[in-house]
Protein backbone atom coordinates (compact mmCIF):
# COMPACT_ATOMS: atom_id res chain seq x y z
CA UNK A 1 0.00 0.00 0.00
CA UNK A 2 1.43 3.18 -1.19
CA UNK A 3 1.98 6.03 1.68
CA UNK A 4 -0.52 8.40 -0.06
CA UNK A 5 -3.96 9.54 1.34
CA UNK A 6 -6.82 9.07 -0.69
CA UNK A 7 -6.95 12.31 -1.43
CA UNK A 8 -3.85 12.92 -2.98
CA UNK A 9 -4.24 9.65 -4.17
CA UNK A 10 -7.62 11.33 -6.38
CA UNK A 11 -5.29 14.15 -7.60
CA UNK A 12 -2.81 12.19 -8.11
CA UNK A 13 -4.73 10.22 -10.60
CA UNK A 14 -6.39 13.69 -12.28
CA UNK A 15 -2.86 15.02 -13.08
CA UNK A 16 -2.29 11.63 -14.84
CA UNK A 17 -5.43 11.48 -16.76
CA UNK A 18 -4.48 15.04 -17.76
CA UNK A 19 -1.24 14.21 -18.87
CA UNK A 20 -2.42 11.27 -20.91
CA UNK A 21 -5.34 13.23 -22.84
CA UNK A 22 -2.33 16.47 -23.23
CA UNK A 23 -0.59 14.03 -24.50
CA UNK A 24 -3.26 12.50 -26.91
CA UNK A 25 -3.71 16.02 -28.33
CA UNK A 26 -0.25 16.59 -29.86
CA UNK A 27 -0.12 12.56 -31.22
CA UNK A 28 -3.41 13.56 -32.94
CA UNK A 29 -1.94 16.54 -34.44
CA UNK A 30 -0.07 14.31 -36.31
CA UNK A 31 -2.83 11.74 -36.90
CA UNK A 32 -6.10 13.79 -37.00
CA UNK A 33 -8.15 15.83 -34.96
CA UNK A 34 -10.78 13.40 -34.56
CA UNK A 35 -8.31 10.35 -33.55
CA UNK A 36 -8.03 12.50 -30.56
CA UNK A 37 -9.56 10.38 -27.30
CA UNK A 38 -12.25 12.66 -25.89
CA UNK A 39 -13.48 13.35 -29.64
CA UNK A 40 -13.73 9.64 -30.58
CA UNK A 41 -15.68 9.10 -27.56
CA UNK A 42 -17.52 11.49 -28.02
CA UNK A 43 -18.54 10.86 -31.07
CA UNK A 44 -19.29 7.28 -30.15
CA UNK A 45 -21.60 9.00 -27.31
CA UNK A 46 -23.47 10.96 -30.04
CA UNK A 47 -24.05 7.68 -31.92
CA UNK A 48 -25.06 5.51 -29.06
CA UNK A 49 -26.86 7.84 -26.83
CA UNK A 50 -30.58 7.16 -26.99
CA UNK A 51 -32.76 9.84 -28.61
CA UNK A 52 -34.31 11.67 -25.76
CA UNK A 53 -30.62 12.26 -24.57
CA UNK A 54 -29.71 13.79 -27.64
CA UNK A 55 -32.80 15.38 -28.14
CA UNK A 56 -32.94 16.70 -24.22
CA UNK A 57 -29.49 18.31 -25.33
CA UNK A 58 -30.38 20.34 -28.23
CA UNK A 59 -33.28 21.35 -26.07
CA UNK A 60 -31.04 22.67 -23.22
CA UNK A 61 -27.68 23.90 -24.87
CA UNK A 62 -28.77 24.18 -28.62
CA UNK A 63 -25.82 24.87 -31.03
CA UNK A 64 -23.44 24.60 -28.12
CA UNK A 65 -24.73 21.48 -27.12
CA UNK A 66 -21.39 19.58 -28.68
CA UNK A 67 -19.24 21.63 -26.42
CA UNK A 68 -21.33 20.66 -23.51
CA UNK A 69 -21.10 17.47 -24.25
CA UNK A 70 -17.17 17.42 -24.78
CA UNK A 71 -17.39 19.15 -21.25
CA UNK A 72 -19.30 16.76 -19.89
CA UNK A 73 -16.88 14.13 -21.22
CA UNK A 74 -13.95 15.43 -19.42
CA UNK A 75 -15.55 15.80 -15.87
CA UNK A 76 -16.95 11.98 -16.37
CA UNK A 77 -13.08 11.12 -17.70
CA UNK A 78 -11.79 13.19 -14.61
CA UNK A 79 -13.81 11.03 -11.96
CA UNK A 80 -13.13 8.03 -13.50
CA UNK A 81 -8.85 9.10 -13.09
CA UNK A 82 -9.85 10.33 -9.40
CA UNK A 83 -10.91 6.72 -8.67
CA UNK A 84 -7.92 4.86 -10.50
CA UNK A 85 -6.08 7.47 -8.19
CA UNK A 86 -7.48 6.20 -5.42
CA UNK A 87 -7.43 2.51 -6.06
CA UNK A 88 -3.64 3.05 -7.24
CA UNK A 89 -3.13 4.07 -3.73
CA UNK A 90 -3.91 0.57 -2.18
CA UNK A 91 -2.28 -1.34 -5.22
CA UNK A 92 -0.25 0.17 -7.58
CA UNK A 93 -1.38 -2.52 -10.22
CA UNK A 94 -4.94 -2.12 -10.18
CA UNK A 95 -4.67 1.64 -11.27
CA UNK A 96 -2.30 1.33 -14.09
CA UNK A 97 -4.54 -1.80 -15.44
CA UNK A 98 -7.29 1.29 -15.10
CA UNK A 99 -5.13 3.31 -17.17
CA UNK A 100 -5.02 0.33 -19.21
CA UNK A 101 -8.78 0.50 -19.98
CA UNK A 102 -8.49 4.50 -19.96
CA UNK A 103 -6.69 4.28 -22.74
CA UNK A 104 -8.24 1.19 -24.35
CA UNK A 105 -11.75 2.57 -25.02
CA UNK A 106 -10.21 5.74 -26.72
CA UNK A 107 -8.14 3.33 -28.62
CA UNK A 108 -11.53 1.36 -29.83
CA UNK A 109 -14.03 4.26 -29.72
CA UNK A 110 -11.06 5.67 -32.34
CA UNK A 111 -11.38 2.98 -34.70
CA UNK A 112 -15.31 2.84 -34.59
CA UNK A 113 -15.03 6.03 -36.48
CA UNK A 114 -15.43 6.44 -40.36
CA UNK A 115 -12.13 6.02 -42.13
CA UNK A 116 -10.42 5.15 -39.06
CA UNK A 117 -7.15 3.63 -39.67
CA UNK A 118 -4.54 2.03 -37.60
CA UNK A 119 -2.52 5.20 -36.46
CA UNK A 120 -5.77 6.25 -34.99
CA UNK A 121 -5.54 4.17 -31.87
CA UNK A 122 -1.45 5.76 -31.12
CA UNK A 123 -3.26 9.19 -29.70
CA UNK A 124 -5.00 7.36 -26.72
CA UNK A 125 -1.80 4.34 -26.32
CA UNK A 126 0.69 7.23 -26.50
CA UNK A 127 -1.42 9.20 -24.09
CA UNK A 128 -2.11 6.31 -21.94
CA UNK A 129 1.60 5.35 -21.20
CA UNK A 130 2.40 8.48 -20.56
CA UNK A 131 -1.01 8.54 -17.75
CA UNK A 132 0.39 4.95 -16.65
CA UNK A 133 3.96 6.94 -15.89
CA UNK A 134 2.99 9.85 -14.24
CA UNK A 135 0.48 7.79 -12.07
CA UNK A 136 4.01 5.72 -10.97
CA UNK A 137 5.65 8.49 -10.36
CA UNK A 138 3.25 10.01 -7.62
CA UNK A 139 2.25 6.89 -5.89
CA UNK A 140 5.15 4.40 -5.75
CA UNK A 141 8.22 7.00 -8.01
CA UNK A 142 10.31 9.85 -7.04
CA UNK A 143 7.07 12.28 -6.40
CA UNK A 144 5.75 9.41 -3.54
CA UNK A 145 4.64 11.38 -0.10
CA UNK A 146 7.12 10.18 2.60
CA UNK A 147 6.68 9.57 6.43
CA UNK A 148 7.40 11.95 8.65
CA UNK A 149 11.05 11.45 9.56
CA UNK A 150 11.43 10.63 13.29
CA UNK A 151 13.88 9.48 15.82
CA UNK A 152 14.13 6.82 18.70
CA UNK A 153 12.60 7.96 21.97
CA UNK A 154 15.57 9.51 24.62
CA UNK A 155 16.47 6.51 27.49
CA UNK A 156 17.00 8.95 30.18
CA UNK A 157 14.47 10.83 31.62
CA UNK A 158 10.51 10.20 32.47
CA UNK A 159 7.95 10.83 29.50
CA UNK A 160 6.81 14.74 29.88
CA UNK A 161 2.81 14.69 30.32
CA UNK A 162 1.98 17.61 28.22
CA UNK A 163 -1.60 17.63 28.38
CA UNK A 164 -4.01 17.83 25.67
CA UNK A 165 -2.20 16.71 22.16
CA UNK A 166 -1.72 19.96 19.61
CA UNK A 167 -2.15 18.36 16.22
CA UNK A 168 -0.10 18.52 13.97
CA UNK A 169 -0.59 20.19 10.61
CA UNK A 170 1.47 17.61 8.62
CA UNK A 171 -0.42 14.57 9.44
CA UNK A 172 -2.59 13.21 7.26
CA UNK A 173 -5.67 12.13 8.19
CA UNK A 174 -6.48 14.23 11.87
CA UNK A 175 -7.65 16.77 12.60
CA UNK A 176 -5.57 20.21 11.29
CA UNK A 177 -3.91 17.53 9.01
CA UNK A 178 -4.70 17.39 5.28
CA UNK A 179 -7.31 15.46 4.98
CA UNK A 180 -9.43 17.51 7.92
CA UNK A 181 -10.52 13.89 9.42
CA UNK A 182 -10.98 12.73 13.17
CA UNK A 183 -8.56 13.56 15.52
CA UNK A 184 -6.10 10.58 16.05
CA UNK A 185 -7.63 8.82 19.33
CA UNK A 186 -4.44 8.12 20.81
CA UNK A 187 -3.61 11.93 21.33
CA UNK A 188 -6.35 12.73 23.10
CA UNK A 189 -5.92 15.22 26.34
CA UNK A 190 -3.65 13.74 29.10
CA UNK A 191 -1.97 11.38 26.90
CA UNK A 192 1.72 11.20 27.63
CA UNK A 193 4.00 12.97 24.59
CA UNK A 194 7.17 11.47 23.74
CA UNK A 195 9.51 14.01 21.94
CA UNK A 196 11.05 12.38 19.07
CA UNK A 197 8.56 9.59 19.12
CA UNK A 198 6.31 8.60 16.15
CA UNK A 199 2.30 8.52 16.27
CA UNK A 200 0.89 5.70 18.56
CA UNK A 201 -0.45 3.76 15.72
CA UNK A 202 2.61 4.83 12.86
CA UNK A 203 6.02 3.29 12.92
CA UNK A 204 9.28 4.14 11.43
CA UNK A 205 8.18 2.22 7.56
CA UNK A 206 4.43 2.73 8.14
CA UNK A 207 2.57 4.40 5.18
CA UNK A 208 1.11 7.15 6.11
CA UNK A 209 -2.20 6.53 7.06
CA UNK A 210 -5.27 8.03 9.89
CA UNK A 211 -2.52 9.40 12.76
CA UNK A 212 0.64 8.90 10.56
CA UNK A 213 2.44 12.24 9.46
CA UNK A 214 3.91 13.32 5.80
CA UNK A 215 7.33 15.14 5.55
CA UNK A 216 6.56 18.60 4.31
CA UNK A 217 9.08 18.35 1.88
CA UNK A 218 7.91 15.50 0.07
CA UNK A 219 4.14 17.10 0.64
CA UNK A 220 5.58 20.07 -1.20
CA UNK A 221 7.32 18.28 -4.20
CA UNK A 222 4.36 16.29 -4.48
CA UNK A 223 1.78 19.30 -5.21
CA UNK A 224 4.88 20.93 -7.59
CA UNK A 225 4.76 17.86 -9.62
CA UNK A 226 1.05 18.04 -9.57
CA UNK A 227 0.88 21.19 -10.38
CA UNK A 228 3.76 21.51 -13.18
CA UNK A 229 2.15 18.29 -14.68
CA UNK A 230 -1.33 20.31 -15.13
CA UNK A 231 0.00 22.86 -16.67
CA UNK A 232 2.29 21.49 -19.04
CA UNK A 233 -0.83 19.10 -20.21
CA UNK A 234 -2.90 22.09 -20.30
CA UNK A 235 -0.13 23.68 -22.79
CA UNK A 236 0.42 20.34 -24.64
CA UNK A 237 -3.97 19.87 -25.03
CA UNK A 238 -3.80 23.57 -26.64
CA UNK A 239 -1.03 23.34 -28.68
CA UNK A 240 -2.29 19.94 -30.05
CA UNK A 241 -5.57 21.28 -31.01
CA UNK A 242 -3.62 24.35 -32.47
CA UNK A 243 -1.16 22.53 -34.48
CA UNK A 244 -4.52 20.76 -36.17
CA UNK A 245 -5.97 23.60 -36.80
CA UNK A 246 -3.08 24.34 -38.72
CA UNK A 247 -3.34 21.24 -40.67
CA UNK A 248 -7.00 22.28 -41.58
CA UNK A 249 -8.21 23.58 -45.27
CA UNK A 250 -8.74 27.48 -44.04
CA UNK A 251 -5.64 28.53 -46.49
CA UNK A 252 -6.96 26.35 -49.21
CA UNK A 253 -10.39 27.71 -49.31
CA UNK A 254 -9.40 31.20 -49.18
CA UNK A 255 -7.47 30.29 -52.28
CA UNK A 256 -10.50 29.14 -54.49
CA UNK A 257 -12.45 31.62 -56.81
CA UNK A 258 -15.87 30.61 -57.43
CA UNK A 259 -17.07 30.60 -60.98
CA UNK A 260 -20.02 33.32 -61.87
CA UNK A 261 -23.29 31.92 -61.96
CA UNK A 262 -24.92 31.49 -65.11
CA UNK A 263 -28.48 31.37 -63.57
CA UNK A 264 -27.85 34.37 -60.71
CA UNK A 265 -30.10 34.51 -57.60
CA UNK A 266 -33.19 37.05 -58.45
CA UNK A 267 -32.38 40.23 -56.16
CA UNK A 268 -33.93 40.73 -53.13
CA UNK A 269 -36.61 42.66 -53.95
CA UNK A 270 -37.48 46.42 -51.89
CA UNK A 271 -39.02 46.25 -48.43
CA UNK A 272 -38.21 41.90 -48.26
CA UNK A 273 -36.06 43.26 -44.87
CA UNK A 274 -38.37 45.34 -42.69
CA UNK A 275 -35.35 46.05 -40.93
CA UNK A 276 -37.48 45.78 -37.23
CA UNK A 277 -35.61 45.54 -34.20
CA UNK A 278 -35.34 42.29 -32.85
CA UNK A 279 -36.45 40.85 -36.18
CA UNK A 280 -34.54 38.06 -38.12
CA UNK A 281 -32.80 40.03 -40.80
CA UNK A 282 -34.09 38.41 -44.40
CA UNK A 283 -30.83 37.19 -45.56
CA UNK A 284 -28.76 35.70 -42.71
CA UNK A 285 -25.24 35.77 -42.75
CA UNK A 286 -22.56 33.09 -42.46
CA UNK A 287 -21.89 33.85 -39.36
CA UNK A 288 -25.17 33.85 -37.52
CA UNK A 289 -26.42 30.53 -39.81
CA UNK A 290 -27.63 27.98 -37.47
CA UNK A 291 -25.22 24.68 -37.06
CA UNK A 292 -26.67 21.05 -36.06
CA UNK A 293 -25.22 18.04 -37.08
CA UNK A 294 -23.21 14.89 -35.08
CA UNK A 295 -19.35 16.23 -36.34
CA UNK A 296 -17.81 17.19 -32.71
CA UNK A 297 -14.61 18.30 -34.62
CA UNK A 298 -15.22 20.01 -37.76
CA UNK A 299 -13.91 17.54 -40.73
CA UNK A 300 -11.10 19.66 -42.49
CA UNK A 301 -11.65 17.90 -45.94
CA UNK A 302 -8.87 19.23 -48.95
CA UNK A 303 -10.26 20.25 -52.44
CA UNK A 304 -7.34 19.23 -53.95
CA UNK A 305 -8.15 15.30 -52.66
CA UNK A 306 -12.01 15.49 -52.46
CA UNK A 307 -14.09 13.59 -54.71
CA UNK A 308 -17.37 12.57 -55.28
CA UNK A 309 -18.79 9.36 -56.01
CA UNK A 310 -22.49 9.07 -57.88
CA UNK A 311 -22.95 4.96 -57.73
CA UNK A 312 -25.75 2.16 -56.95
CA UNK A 313 -28.05 1.89 -58.61
CA UNK A 314 -27.42 3.76 -61.98
CA UNK A 315 -26.33 3.34 -65.41
CA UNK A 316 -23.40 5.61 -65.46
CA UNK A 317 -21.38 5.94 -62.12
CA UNK A 318 -19.53 8.73 -61.99
CA UNK A 319 -16.75 10.56 -60.14
CA UNK A 320 -16.29 14.15 -59.91
CA UNK A 321 -13.07 16.17 -58.61
CA UNK A 322 -13.94 19.55 -57.13
CA UNK A 323 -12.07 21.40 -60.17
CA UNK A 324 -14.94 18.90 -62.33
CA UNK A 325 -17.65 20.49 -60.42
CA UNK A 326 -16.49 24.26 -60.54
CA UNK A 327 -16.30 23.78 -64.35
CA UNK A 328 -19.90 22.68 -64.36
CA UNK A 329 -22.51 25.70 -64.90
CA UNK A 330 -23.51 26.77 -61.70
CA UNK A 331 -26.77 28.37 -60.64
CA UNK A 332 -27.22 30.58 -57.18
CA UNK A 333 -30.68 30.46 -55.51
CA UNK A 334 -31.85 31.83 -52.40
CA UNK A 335 -32.83 28.67 -50.03
CA UNK A 336 -34.57 29.19 -46.76
CA UNK A 337 -32.69 25.48 -44.58
CA UNK A 338 -34.54 24.71 -41.01
CA UNK A 339 -33.89 21.83 -38.51
CA UNK A 340 -36.24 19.38 -37.61
CA UNK A 341 -35.00 19.72 -34.15
CA UNK A 342 -36.63 23.29 -34.51
CA UNK A 343 -39.27 23.69 -31.73
CA UNK A 344 -42.29 25.98 -32.57
CA UNK A 345 -40.16 29.64 -32.26
CA UNK A 346 -36.91 28.34 -32.26
CA UNK A 347 -34.08 29.93 -34.47
CA UNK A 348 -32.76 26.30 -35.99
CA UNK A 349 -33.58 28.34 -39.22
CA UNK A 350 -31.76 30.42 -41.82
CA UNK A 351 -31.93 31.96 -45.33
CA UNK A 352 -29.00 32.09 -47.58
CA UNK A 353 -27.72 32.71 -50.96
CA UNK A 354 -26.04 29.40 -52.33
CA UNK A 355 -24.42 28.90 -55.28
CA UNK A 356 -23.73 25.19 -56.74
CA UNK A 357 -24.53 22.51 -59.77
CA UNK A 358 -28.29 21.33 -60.09
CA UNK A 359 -28.19 17.89 -58.81
CA UNK A 360 -31.24 16.83 -61.24
CA UNK A 361 -28.32 17.23 -63.98
CA UNK A 362 -26.00 15.07 -62.14
CA UNK A 363 -28.88 12.33 -61.73
CA UNK A 364 -29.90 13.06 -65.51
CA UNK A 365 -26.16 11.94 -66.41
CA UNK A 366 -25.70 8.96 -64.22
CA UNK A 367 -29.49 7.78 -65.07
CA UNK A 368 -31.24 6.11 -62.39
CA UNK A 369 -32.86 2.80 -63.01
CA UNK A 370 -36.06 1.17 -61.70
CA UNK A 371 -37.09 1.22 -57.83
CA UNK A 372 -34.27 3.77 -57.16
CA UNK A 373 -36.29 6.19 -54.80
CA UNK A 374 -33.46 7.13 -52.27
CA UNK A 375 -30.89 9.22 -52.73
CA UNK A 376 -28.20 8.79 -50.11
CA UNK A 377 -25.53 11.27 -49.41
CA UNK A 378 -22.55 10.36 -47.58
CA UNK A 379 -20.60 12.42 -45.61
CA UNK A 380 -16.64 11.92 -45.13
CA UNK A 381 -17.46 10.96 -41.66
CA UNK A 382 -19.85 8.40 -42.68
CA UNK A 383 -23.24 10.51 -41.65
CA UNK A 384 -25.67 9.92 -43.57
CA UNK A 385 -29.17 11.04 -44.89
CA UNK A 386 -31.94 10.10 -47.57
CA UNK A 387 -33.91 11.57 -49.73
CA UNK A 388 -36.15 11.09 -52.12
CA UNK A 389 -35.31 10.92 -55.49
CA UNK A 390 -38.53 12.13 -57.13
CA UNK A 391 -37.69 15.65 -54.99
CA UNK A 392 -34.82 16.10 -56.77
CA UNK A 393 -35.73 15.23 -60.19
CA UNK A 394 -38.79 17.74 -59.65
CA UNK A 395 -37.66 21.30 -60.98
CA UNK A 396 -36.74 22.40 -57.32
CA UNK A 397 -33.69 23.74 -56.87
CA UNK A 398 -31.86 21.48 -55.58
CA UNK A 399 -28.02 22.00 -55.81
CA UNK A 400 -24.56 20.48 -54.88
CA UNK A 401 -23.37 23.60 -53.08
CA UNK A 402 -20.00 25.29 -53.03
CA UNK A 403 -20.97 28.79 -52.21
CA UNK A 404 -22.52 30.63 -49.91
CA UNK A 405 -24.14 34.44 -49.77
CA UNK A 406 -21.17 35.25 -52.02
CA UNK A 407 -17.85 33.27 -50.54
CA UNK A 408 -17.01 29.63 -50.79
CA UNK A 409 -19.13 27.54 -47.83
CA UNK A 410 -17.49 27.94 -44.63
CA UNK A 411 -16.26 24.81 -43.01
CA UNK A 412 -18.32 24.61 -40.32
CA UNK A 413 -20.64 24.48 -43.04
CA UNK A 414 -19.88 21.99 -45.21
CA UNK A 415 -16.93 22.33 -47.31
CA UNK A 416 -16.07 22.28 -49.93
CA UNK A 417 -19.38 20.56 -50.99
CA UNK A 418 -22.85 20.33 -49.32
CA UNK A 419 -26.52 19.15 -50.47
CA UNK A 420 -29.15 22.41 -50.40
CA UNK A 421 -33.07 21.07 -51.12
CA UNK A 422 -36.01 23.14 -50.90
CA UNK A 423 -38.68 21.76 -49.01
CA UNK A 424 -36.95 19.12 -46.68
CA UNK A 425 -35.75 19.33 -43.09
CA UNK A 426 -31.78 18.88 -43.12
CA UNK A 427 -31.47 15.51 -41.57
CA UNK A 428 -32.78 14.31 -44.87
CA UNK A 429 -31.66 16.19 -47.23
CA UNK A 430 -28.31 18.98 -45.98
CA UNK A 431 -25.31 16.63 -46.09
CA UNK A 432 -22.51 18.72 -45.41
CA UNK A 433 -19.11 17.63 -46.33
CA UNK A 434 -20.42 15.08 -49.11
CA UNK A 435 -18.31 12.37 -50.73
CA UNK A 436 -20.77 9.99 -51.82
CA UNK A 437 -24.67 9.80 -53.45
CA UNK A 438 -25.84 6.19 -53.56
CA UNK A 439 -29.29 5.32 -55.29
CA UNK A 440 -30.72 2.91 -53.44
CA UNK A 441 -34.15 2.86 -52.27
CA UNK A 442 -36.14 3.28 -48.77
CA UNK A 443 -36.97 -0.31 -48.21
CA UNK A 444 -33.30 -1.50 -48.41
CA UNK A 445 -31.34 1.20 -46.54
CA UNK A 446 -32.65 3.67 -43.63
CA UNK A 447 -29.96 7.04 -43.32
CA UNK A 448 -28.45 7.82 -40.11
CA UNK A 449 -31.82 9.08 -38.23
CA UNK A 450 -34.29 6.97 -39.31
CA UNK A 451 -33.20 4.03 -37.04
CA UNK A 452 -33.23 6.58 -34.23
CA UNK A 453 -36.91 6.98 -34.23
CA UNK A 454 -37.27 9.66 -36.97
CA UNK A 455 -39.53 9.57 -40.18
CA UNK A 456 -37.45 8.45 -43.32
CA UNK A 457 -38.63 11.36 -45.20
CA UNK A 458 -38.88 15.14 -43.89
CA UNK A 459 -41.48 17.61 -45.56
CA UNK A 460 -40.93 21.11 -43.93
CA UNK A 461 -44.26 21.98 -42.36
CA UNK A 462 -45.56 25.25 -42.27
CA UNK A 463 -44.28 27.27 -39.48
CA UNK A 464 -44.38 31.01 -38.15
CA UNK A 465 -42.78 32.98 -35.92
CA UNK A 466 -42.83 36.46 -33.57
CA UNK A 467 -39.46 37.50 -33.34
CA UNK A 468 -41.12 40.91 -31.69
CA UNK A 469 -42.11 41.53 -29.18
CA UNK A 470 -40.44 39.14 -26.94
CA UNK A 471 -41.32 38.27 -23.70
CA UNK A 472 -39.30 40.45 -21.98
CA UNK A 473 -40.33 43.32 -23.64
CA UNK A 474 -42.50 46.09 -21.77
CA UNK A 475 -43.97 47.90 -24.55
CA UNK A 476 -46.28 51.22 -24.02
CA UNK A 477 -49.87 50.87 -24.32
CA UNK A 478 -50.49 52.43 -27.86
CA UNK A 479 -49.61 51.19 -31.50
CA UNK A 480 -46.84 47.90 -31.04
CA UNK A 481 -45.63 46.64 -33.92
CA UNK A 482 -45.71 43.00 -34.12
CA UNK A 483 -43.15 41.07 -36.61
CA UNK A 484 -41.96 37.81 -37.15
CA UNK A 485 -41.34 35.21 -39.88
CA UNK A 486 -43.08 32.32 -41.79
CA UNK A 487 -42.16 29.57 -43.61
CA UNK A 488 -43.17 26.67 -46.17
CA UNK A 489 -40.50 26.05 -48.76
CA UNK A 490 -41.16 25.30 -51.46
CA UNK A 491 -45.02 25.97 -51.03
CA UNK A 492 -44.77 29.97 -50.31
CA UNK A 493 -46.84 31.66 -47.31
CA UNK A 494 -49.99 32.84 -48.78
CA UNK A 495 -51.46 34.99 -45.16
CA UNK A 496 -49.85 35.29 -41.60
CA UNK A 497 -52.71 35.72 -38.87
CA UNK A 498 -51.90 37.34 -35.41
CA UNK A 499 -54.36 37.19 -32.50
CA UNK A 500 -54.42 38.46 -29.19
CA UNK A 501 -56.21 36.88 -25.79
CA UNK A 502 -57.90 33.79 -28.08
CA UNK A 503 -59.37 36.46 -29.58
CA UNK A 504 -60.44 36.88 -33.36
CA UNK A 505 -57.17 36.22 -36.07
CA UNK A 506 -56.11 39.06 -37.51
CA UNK A 507 -54.07 39.46 -41.03
CA UNK A 508 -51.05 40.63 -40.75
CA UNK A 509 -49.14 41.98 -43.73
CA UNK A 510 -46.33 40.15 -45.73
CA UNK A 511 -43.46 41.89 -47.05
CA UNK A 512 -41.88 40.95 -50.63
CA UNK A 513 -39.93 37.71 -50.83
CA UNK A 514 -37.58 36.09 -53.79
CA UNK A 515 -39.43 32.94 -53.98
CA UNK A 516 -41.22 30.24 -52.23
CA UNK A 517 -38.39 28.68 -50.85
CA UNK A 518 -37.73 31.00 -48.78
CA UNK A 519 -38.92 32.42 -45.71
CA UNK A 520 -41.31 35.64 -45.38
CA UNK A 521 -41.19 38.66 -42.52
CA UNK A 522 -44.80 39.75 -41.48
CA UNK A 523 -46.01 42.50 -39.69
CA UNK A 524 -48.62 43.57 -37.93
CA UNK A 525 -49.88 47.06 -36.42
CA UNK A 526 -51.67 45.67 -32.16
CA UNK A 527 -53.49 48.91 -30.64
CA UNK A 528 -51.92 47.59 -27.29
CA UNK A 529 -53.61 48.57 -23.94
CA UNK A 530 -52.24 48.10 -20.27
CA UNK A 531 -51.91 44.43 -18.51
CA UNK A 532 -50.30 41.04 -19.80
CA UNK A 533 -51.73 39.73 -22.87
CA UNK A 534 -50.46 36.86 -25.30
CA UNK A 535 -49.85 36.93 -28.63
CA UNK A 536 -50.33 34.08 -31.27
CA UNK A 537 -49.44 33.47 -34.65
CA UNK A 538 -50.37 30.91 -37.57
CA UNK A 539 -49.04 30.99 -41.66
CA UNK A 540 -51.14 29.59 -44.33
CA UNK A 541 -49.45 28.34 -47.04
CA UNK A 542 -50.20 28.59 -50.67
CA UNK A 543 -52.04 25.54 -51.02
CA UNK A 544 -54.23 26.76 -48.69
CA UNK A 545 -53.43 24.55 -45.62
CA UNK A 546 -53.06 26.79 -42.18
CA UNK A 547 -50.73 25.11 -40.10
CA UNK A 548 -52.69 23.43 -37.39
CA UNK A 549 -52.54 24.58 -33.71
CA UNK A 550 -52.15 20.96 -32.27
CA UNK A 551 -48.64 21.04 -30.29
CA UNK A 552 -46.39 18.16 -31.25
CA UNK A 553 -43.02 17.55 -30.30
CA UNK A 554 -40.27 17.52 -33.15
CA UNK A 555 -39.97 14.05 -33.56
CA UNK A 556 -40.38 12.51 -36.00
CA UNK A 557 -40.90 14.53 -38.48
CA UNK A 558 -40.80 18.46 -36.90
CA UNK A 559 -42.82 20.53 -34.31
CA UNK A 560 -46.36 21.56 -35.06
CA UNK A 561 -48.63 24.67 -33.36
CA UNK A 562 -48.84 27.71 -32.79
CA UNK A 563 -46.27 30.24 -31.35
CA UNK A 564 -46.71 32.34 -28.32
CA UNK A 565 -45.20 35.14 -26.60
CA UNK A 566 -46.91 36.60 -22.98
CA UNK A 567 -46.07 39.69 -22.67
CA UNK A 568 -46.51 43.02 -20.13
CA UNK A 569 -47.61 46.22 -21.61
CA UNK A 570 -47.56 49.15 -19.45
Amino acid sequence: MSSTSPRFAALAGVAAAAAAIGTAELVAALTGPRSSPLVAVGGLVVDTAPEPVKRFGIEVFGTYDKIALLVGTALLLGGFAALIGMLAARRLTVGLAGIVVFGGIGAAAALTRAGANAADVLPSLVGAAVGGLALWAFIAGPLELDPWPWSPPTPSGPPSVTGPAVPDPNTVGTAGGLDGTATDPTASAGTPSVPGSPPASGGPTGAAGPGRRVDPDSRRRFLTGVGTLLGVAAVGGVAGRWLAGRQGVSAAREAITLPPPVSPAPPVPPGADLAQPGLASYVTSNRSFYRIDTALVVPQVDPETWRLRIHGRVRNPVTLSYADLLARPMVERYVTLACVSNEVGGDLIGNARWLGVPIRELLDEVGPLDGADQVVGRSVDGWTCGTPTEVLRDGRDALLAVGMNGEPLPVQHGFPVRMVVPGLYGYVSACKWITELELTSFADFDAYWVPRGWSAQGPVKTQSRIDTPRPRNRPAAGPVTVAGVAWAQHRGIDRVEVRVDEGPWQQAQLAPTVSVDTWVQWSWQWPATPGEHTLQVRATDSTGETQTGEPRDVAPDGATGWHSVTLTVT
